[in-house]
Order: structure tokens, then sequence, then C-alpha cells
């Protein structure tokens, strides 16, 4: 089973000899930042900085920043095994579409020992803080990059629920911390919480927040999975982790957070209350622009007695945000393909952000196939927002970024092969001439049939491929060779 709280896994990974104590101070204002993101990008271990000028609290990074502490934490093999899981779930066949995407997760729903437990006590409230005692000012945030508009909490899980219907969510959001009290929410268009926020703004009632840090990974990883907004990210947190996720309820708010997180922050957002937020330098590799966002006052603070925060550093890519995103994608293929079933296999690269780019694979069966798959995948859920679309045959492999160059760059007729459209992108694109909408382009890099206006002599040409007999015998003599 995965492990119930995030220190059991520090010292696990202590002893696999992946994480490294510093006893040296460092600054949390861009010192951190430069460290973490250098040891990212060298493959190196999880960081755990005992001195953070300005706090008490040591502070945990670099994690989740490689596949194999991330596949260590969730007590996975690969990211393929969670995908089988579900798999096996959805037989025998559920319904196409996004009927069948829901029967899938009422599945989950049914399974008695992954829906969350509450618990009475819990080491997360071993300290409780409120009033004039609440100071987020010794809490380790960052101020990472430059150009930042101030210091963030990059890891502090999200907790709200409708006004209306009582649905919780759990979302991964920045967080500035604007003074000792006060917290900036920055929840995007297309998020649930920022929908839970005008839903209780429209009705004229403030909103009750909880934002738990150093969280249990499979919880840390459900926040960050796009789930639809009625599905319950600790059901699916219990369904990683093979057991229930202990929850108790907050002290000063009707929402329950894990209760063996190490810290959690709780209050009240006001309606119409709201800061300039930003800049802040995103997972895009480029700074997202101040704009106007909530601001929640912090109206306690419940921790262990000696607790550690967590926290990530985002960027030009690789990041830490790189392992989580492969296990989305692998997680949800077969999700996916419920409810579009054309798709043999897809990679999101790391270097688009996962969102922006879609490398899909069909076994293609009719002219246009691969327009249509590029429309569907433009109307399921989050993948609306992805701006790029290369579709290719199902014998390549869409992992393999060379080949897939290959196959998209010099074996298409743009005039042909490319579609254009528009549509929504994400709240932090910043490449669209207007915020929240921009173009998206499709490329048809399959073979093309006559059907589809390809009436050259001879049809598409075969691609050259060694002759299994003459590679078979010099795979049997190549010691012969000398080389």
């Amino acid at each position: 089973m995965a492990y119930d709280d995030l220190r059991s896994l520090l010292r696990a990974l202590e002893r696999d000899g992946d994480l490294k104590r510093i006893k040296a101070e460092v600054d949390p204002h861009l010192e951190v930042g430069e460290i973490v993101d250098r040891v990212n990008k060298a493959g190196g271990p999880a960081l755990l900085f005992e001195n953070v000028k300005g706090s008490a609290m040591p502070l945990a990074m670099n994690v989740y920043g490689t596949d194999r502490r991330l596949l260590k934490a969730l007590d996975l093999k690969s990211y393929e095994e969670i995908g089988e899981k579900i798999a096996g779930l959805l037989k025998p066949e559920l319904p196409q579409g996004f009927v069948g995407f829901r029967e899938a997760f009422g599945k989950l729903a049914g399974m008695t020992h992954v829906p969350p437990k509450k618990v009475k006590d819990a080491p997360v409230q071993e300290v409780v803080l409120t009033g004039e005692d609440v100071d987020l000012e010794q809490l380790p945030a960052l101020f990472t990059w430059p150009e930042d508009g101030g210091s963030f909490f990059n890891l502090g899980l999200t907790h709200t629920k409708h006004p209306e219907t009582g649905v919780r969510n759990l979302g991964l959001y920045r967080l500035q911390r604007h003074d000792r009290r006060t917290i900036g929410m920055h929840w995007q268009i297309h998020k649930d919480s920022r929908n839970h926020y005008q839903v209780a703004a429209r009705r004229g009632e403030r909103l009750p927040v909880a934002i738990a840090f150093g969280c249990p990974p499979a919880v840390t990883y459900a926040s960050t999975a796009p789930l639809p907004g009625d599905i319950d990210e600790y059901l699916f947190a219990g369904f990683l982790q093979g057991k229930r996720v202990e929850m108790v309820d907050c002290k000063t708010v009707p929402l329950q957070v894990p209760a063996n997180a190490e810290v959690v922050i709780e209050g009240w957002l006001e309606p119409g209350e709201m800061l300039p937020e930003g800049p802040f330098g995103d997972h895009t590799g480029f700074y997202t622009p101040q704009e106007d966002f909530p601001a929640l006052t912090i109206d306690c603070v419940t921790m262990r007695r000696r607790p550690l925060l967590q926290s990530i550093v985002v960027g030009r890519p690789p990041t830490e945000d790189g392992p989580l995103g492969r296990a989305t994608e692998r997680f949800f293929l077969p999700l996916l393909k419920i409810i579009i079933p054309d798709i043999v296999d897809y990679h999101l690269p790391e270097a688009g952000g996962f969102h922006n780019c879609a490398i899909v694979s069909i076994d293609k069966k009719y002219p246009k196939h691969a327009q249509k798959v590029m429309h569907a995948i433009w109307g399921a859920h989050m993948m609306s927002l992805t701006k790029l679309i290369v579709v290719v045959d199902a014998d390549c492999d869409v992992h393999d970024l060379h080949e897939v160059a290959w196959r998209a760059l010099g074996n298409t007729d743009y005039a042909r092969d490319l579609s254009l459209v528009e549509g929504p992108v994400d709240h932090l694109d910043h490449a669209s001439y207007q915020q929240f909408w921009g173009g998206k382009a499709g490329i048809d890099a399959t073979a093309k049939w006559p059907e589809e206006g390809y009436t050259r002599d001879g049809g598409w040409p075969n691609m050259v491929e060694s002759d299994p007999a003459i590679a078979e015998q010099v795979t049997r003599r190549w010691r012969e060779y000398g080389l």
C-alpha cells in the first residue's frame, strides 16, 4: 500500500539514499528555488531543508521530482499499473462516451475500501492556533523567480464545497502570501473551486476554505487529477492507495481535511474580497501577469507538534510537475478511451505543459478518421484546452518524439492535413492574443487514402524497412564483424 503520510515516505527515501538533508541556512527568497531547480533538472534527490531563514519549520522539496520517487510514493512499479487497474474495473464493457466515463467512476464509488474515513483525533490538530496567534509569516513560503510578485505556497491542497450541492472539491492552486493572515487564491476560470466561490458570491454567502500542506502522497496526487466536478478526489485517493483516507473535521470551518497532513490553514472567503495576485513564474516557463483574485482571511492554523512544510518549484520544464503529469497521462488512458474509443495510445509532452499538446495514435478505419478524433479531443472535459493535436497511425510510438516528428514534419501536406480552429485555452496561456480563447491546430500525420484525395500513382508509399531475413542474419553474426 502507498504511504499513510509524508513523513513515512521521507524516511523511506532517506533509507534509499534518495533524500538529502541540508543543514546550512537557506533563504526562501530566490536561493531555495535556485537550489531546487538545479537539483531537479539534474535528476537529483528529494531535499529536506532543516534551517530555512525566517521559519522554524523544515521544508521538504523535490519529493516527487523523479518518476522513481513518485512511483515509490504510490507503491507502484509503473504508471501503467493504475491504468490497468482502472481498465479492469471497466469490464464488462461500459457505454462509450461521457455516460460510460461516469459509470466507470460509479464503480469506484461502490468499492467499500476506498471512501474516506472520518476520525476524531488527528496528528494535524496537535497544535491549534487562532486569533492573534495566526501568523503565516512563520511558514516558509517561496519567492522563486526574480520577477515574482511575492512569496507563494506552491503545494497547498485547497478544500471547498459547492454551496448548493455540498459536493466537495480538492484542488492544487498556487497561494500568494499577502500578509500574516491573508492568502491569495489563484482560482483559474476553468477550476471547480472558482465555481464554488462564484455560486457563494451570487447567494451573498461567504465560502469556507481549508488548505492542507504535507499530505499523504495519494492525496497530493489526487489533487492534481483532472476529475469531473462531481467526483470526490478523496475517493480516487483511496483507490490509489488501496485503503481509506483518514479525514478529520476542521476546527473553524465546515470542511474535512487529511488527518495525517502536516499543517492546515482555515478561513472564510468573503464575497468580492479581491487583491492583486502575481506575477508568478509558472509551469509554462513564463511569468503569468498580475490579476485580481479572491483574498482569503485565515482564522485558524492547525499543525503537528513539530511540523514540516512541503512545496515545489515550477518554471521552465523539466520540473517536479513532470512525474505528476506523466502519471495523469497513464492513469487516465483507459477512461479517455471510453470517451474516445478510437484512441490506441496518447502522449502529453512535458515541454508542452502537458495540456497544450497531445500526440494520439489511432487504428485508422475510414477517411478523415484523424479529424474526427481531433474534434472529439477538443470536446473532452479538460482535454478541450489542448492547443496542438498530432494524430499518427497505430504503428507509431507516440512516446518517441523523434518518430513522431518524422511522421508529422516531413510526411504531411499542410494545405490538406492541417486543421485550424478556435476554442478555449488555459487561463495561464500567454500566447493567445486575448485571454481564455485562441487558435488551435490539428495535424493529420497518418498515411493518406485515395478516398481522402491522395490519388498519386501507386498510392501512399511504404516506409523503408530492413529485409527481415538479412536483419536476423546480421544480428546473429554481429560479433563476427568486430563491432
